[in-house]
């Protein structure tokens, strides 16, 4: 819970693409407990079926609030592949949940007090660069683990270049 910080300058060791989702819930009537909590608990729920298999792809997430109604899950895939993979197999939590939302919104049923978003970014390698001072790893760099700064280079323009052993040419 209380990890130590990482002394000095990190970057993440991430080699290849990185695929972010951001992920969450706005509260639109607080009253309203029955509709929302249940959203929220999915969420939860969702992550640790993920966790137990780390095949399916999940490097690591970060949970955050934007509000006292908007709560989000930043997550860090291994490929678009892999995301796409899990939202729609079948049998999987996640297909089931918004198999649900769907056939209430068919059926108009949905009444508004909860809404839902996603956002997906997809950042080829060379358009993406991080730096960590004194940090313990986070966002991407607990996803991916950390290097010292200066096998990426010192400046972000240095880090933006950097290739993997499979990406070599810029």
């Amino acid at each position: 819970m209380f990890t130590k910080p990482i002394p000095g300058r990190t970057t993440a060791a991430r080699e290849g693409d990185a695929v972010v989702l951001l992920i969450g819930m706005r509260i639109n009537h607080f009253w309203a407990v029955h509709q929302w909590l249940p959203v929220m608990l999915s969420m939860f729920r969702m992550l640790k079926e993920l966790a137990r298999d780390p095949g399916r792809g999940l490097l690591g997430r970060i949970l955050l609030t934007a509000s006292p109604r908007t709560y989000y899950v930043v997550q860090y895939w291994e490929s678009k592949e892999k995301l796409y993979a899990y939202a729609s197999e079948v049998g999987l939590l996640h297909h089931k949940v918004w198999g649900a939302v769907n056939r209430k919104e068919k059926a108009g049923k949905l009444r508004g007090h909860v809404g839902l978003w996603h956002e997906t970014y997809i950042a080829p390698e060379g358009s993406y660069e991080s730096i960590y001072f004194d940090m313990p790893q986070f966002g991407l760099g607990a996803a991916a683990g950390t290097v010292p700064v200066e096998r990426r280079g010192r400046y972000a323009k240095d880090r933006f270049a950097h290739r993997g052993a499979d990406n070599s040419a810029p």
